[in-house]
C-alpha cells in the first residue's frame, strides 16, 4: 500500500464497473466497499479513514445511517468529499456538508442524454394514447379505434420546469423533432440564457396555464420540494399531460390523483416516487392513462459509463487538490481548503 494514501468508499452499488477500473490505475487511491447493513466495526473504521464518499444508491437503496447528514460526517472528520450518483443529490443534506467544511459534488451532464430521451418517450406515448391502448388489449378482445383518439406533438407547447443539462437537450430534442415552443422557469437563469438554451423563461404559473405538455427536470431542493400541486395542476389545460424525471416529493402525489380523477389533465408519465419503488396498490397505478417506470430514466449502458468514469476522474481531481467542475456548495470553498491542507498536507489549487 503506497505511503499517504488517499481513501475513498462506497455503500452497495456504484454507477459502472468503470469507477473502479479508472481508481484502480491509481496506487495511491484505495477504494472500500461497505454494506447497508455492515456491523459498526467494520464501518467505523472505513469512516474515520476516508477521505472521499461515492454514493451509488438510490435514495431508498441506501440505509439512511449512510445518507451525508451531520451525524455520517461526526464519524467522518477526514472526510473531504461527497459525490453523488447522477444530477440529483438527496442523499446528501448539502447544508450539513457546508457547515463540516465538505465538498458536494455531483454526475450533472452524465445521464442527459438518457433522462431527455425518456421524457420524451414518455409524452408521446401518453399523447399517442399508446400505453391505454395496450393495456385494453391486454385485457379484452375487440377495439373501437376512435374510442382511443389522440393527438400529435408537433408544432404543440412545452414547459420544461428546470432548464438545465436534461432540460436544456429535452427542448433541443422537442424544438428539432417537432418544431415545438418551449416555455420554461428556472429562477436561477436569465432570460438571455433561457434563450440561449432555445426556450422563453414564463413564471410557474404561466408554465402551468399555457404547456401542452409539462415536464419536470429540476433537482429536488427546499425550493423545489412540494413545488408542483393542487393548485398548480388546477392551473393545466384538460388536454396537457404532465410528466417528471427529476425526483420524488417534487410534485404531490395526492395532488396529482385528484386532479386524474377530476379530468384536470389528460394523463401523467411518471419516473420518480416519493417511496421508491412505489406498492402496487398506490392510487397513481390505477389510471390507464398513467405511463410508471422505476426512475430507471438515467438507467442506460451508455449514461452508467459515462457517470461511473465522470465520478472516478472528478473523484482523483478533488483529491490531487484540483477544484471539481460540479461543485454543488461552491460557498464551502475557504474552508474546506484548510481542512485539505490540514488533512492531506498541501494547499489545494484555486
Amino acid at each position: 500500500m503506497a505511503t499517504n494514501t488517499r481513501r475513498v468508499f462506497y455503500v452497495k452499488y456504484l454507477a459502472h464497473p468503470v469507477y473502479t477500473e479508472v481508481l484502480a490505475k491509481r496506487p495511491d487511491v484505495r477504494l472500500d466497499k461497505l454494506e447497508n447493513d455492515s456491523p459498526d466495526a467494520a464501518a467505523a473504521p472505513i469512516l474515520k479513514d476516508a477521505h472521499a464518499y461515492q454514493i451509488g444508491a438510490a435514495r431508498d437503496e441506501l440505509a439512511p445511517h449512510f445518507h451525508a447528514t451531520a451525524a455520517l460526517l461526526a464519524r467522518a472528520p477526514n472526510l473531504l468529499v461527497v459525490s453523488s450518483n447522477g444530477a440529483g443529490y438527496d442523499t446528501v443534506n448539502v447544508k450539513d456538508c457546508t457547515d463540516a467544511g465538505v465538498l458536494v459534488v455531483n454526475q450533472t451532464g452524465g445521464n442527459a442524454e438518457s433522462v431527455a430521451q425518456h421524457a420524451l418517450a414518455m409524452l408521446l406515448c401518453l399523447s399517442k394514447r399508446i400505453i391505454e391502448t395496450d393495456r385494453y388489449m391486454r385485457r379484452q378482445s375487440g377495439i373501437a379505434r376512435n374510442t382511443f383518439m389522440c393527438t400529435e406533438a408537433l408544432g404543440k407547447t412545452l414547459g420544461i420546469v428546470g432548464l438545465g443539462n436534461v432540460g436544456r437537450r429535452l427542448a433541443e430534442l422537442c424544438r428539432g423533432l417537432l418544431k415545438m415552443r418551449v416555455l420554461a422557469y428556472d429562477p436561477y437563469l436569465s432570460a438571455e440564457e433561457i434563450k440561449a438554451r432555445g426556450a422563453e423563461k414564463v413564471e410557474l404559473d404561466d408554465l402551468m396555464r399555457q404547456s401542452d405538455y409539462v415536464s419536470i427536470n429540476c433537482p429536488l431542493s427546499d425550493e423545489t420540494r412540494g413545488m408542483i400541486g393542487a393548485r398548480q395542476f388546477g392551473l393545466m389545460k384538460p388536454t396537457a399531460f404532465f410528466a417528471t424525471t427529476a425526483r420524488g416529493f417534487i410534485h404531490d402525489e395526492q395532488a396529482l390523483t385528484e386532479a386524474l380523477k377530476a379530468k384536470k389533465l389528460a394523463g401523467a408519465g411518471l419516473d420518480v416516487w416519493a417511496k421508491e419503488p412505489p406498492p402496487h396498490d398506490h392510487p397513481l397505478m390505477g389510471f390507464d392513462n398513467v405511463l410508471v417506470s422505476p426512475h430507471t430514466a438515467g438507467v442506460t449502458t451508455e449514461a452508467r459509463i459515462r457517470m461511473g468514469t465522470i465520478a472516478a476522474e472528478q473523484i482523483l481531481d478533488v483529491l490531487d487538490g484540483k477544484r471539481p467542475p460540479r461543485l454543488v456548495n461552491p460557498e464551502v470553498w475557504p474552508a474546506y481548503v484548510k481542512r485539505f491542507e490540514r488533512v492531506l498536507g498541501f494547499k489545494p489549487a484555486e
